[in-house]
This record gives C-alpha cells, structure tokens and sequence, in this order.
C-alpha cells in the first residue's frame, strides 16, 4: 500500500468519525415518533469508517489494480459525465425533463435497450417521481425554463 493510500484512508476515517459525532451532535438521533434526524448521518458516517478502515488495514498487494480499464472505464466517465450534465442543467430544464434526458441517455447506452423501452423506462421513473414526491409528498422540485417540475 503506497503512502498516499494510507494517508487517504486516514483522512477519510478522520472524516467519517467526524462526520458521525456531528451528526450526534447537531441533531436528534431518535424522537419520539422514531428515528430522528441524526440517525441516517450518524450510520452512514459509521459504514464511511469500517470502509476507511479496511482500506487502512489491508494487506499489501490486495485489490491495487481497483480502477477499470477499456469499455469498463469509458461507461464509469459517461455515468459521471451524465450525471454532471444532469446536476448542471437541473435549474434549466426541471426535474421532469432532466430525469427523462438522463434515464435515456443511461438506459440506451449502458442498457443497449430498444428506444421504446428506454423511452418507456424514462418516461414512468419521471412520472412516479413527480407523483410520490410533488403531488403526494409536496416537495418542491426545480422547474425549469417551462415551469414543468
């Protein structure tokens, strides 16, 4: 394990403790209606720190070839470019659209589906979206340059 793993891996279990006693800190961690608004931070910050840590205490030579190479490193940049895309224009093109946009982009090309499933896939994640969350729940969501959230 080279140095800077070591250093990553201490950093990130530094962080991820932190990240758990904030979130005891700050918050609730149970009411009396159930879990409070501490509990998902503080076991997240809890996961973040048993995978520091076996990363810190790994045996060298295991898993140093982590990163993918060829189409699988080509489909890691489009999921990471797409989703950039998607997070950049959400104010643009609200939450509906850019959902659609980005579910087709992802199921056509990382599913190889025919264009009437990917156009049926994005369309009802979309439409179950708004439903559960604008119409049910009330949450406002970005609306767009055609006020379509």
């Amino acid at each position: 394990m080279s140095r800077a793993d070591r250093i990553t891996a201490s950093l990130l279990l530094a962080f991820s403790v932190a990240f758990s006693a904030g979130a005891l800190k700050f918050y609730k961690y149970w009411g009396h209606d159930g879990p409070g608004s501490a509990f998902l931070p503080f076991w997240l910050g809890v996961v973040m720190a048993v995978l520091a840590g076996m990363m810190l205490f790994r045996r060298p030579g295991e898993i140093e070839d982590w990163l993918p190479r060829g189409e699988a490193r080509a489909r890691v940049l489009v999921v990471l470019g797409v989703t950039a895309a998607f997070i950049a224009l959400l104010n643009v093109l609200g939450m509906i659209i850019g959902t659609v946009l980005f579910l087709v982009v992802l199921v056509r090309y990382l599913g190889r589906h025919p264009w009437w499933l990917t156009i049926a896939i994005a369309l009802a994640a979309a439409g179950l979206n708004w439903l559960v969350f604008v119409r049910w729940l009330r949450v406002p969501m970005p609306e767009g340059v055609l006020w379509i959230s």
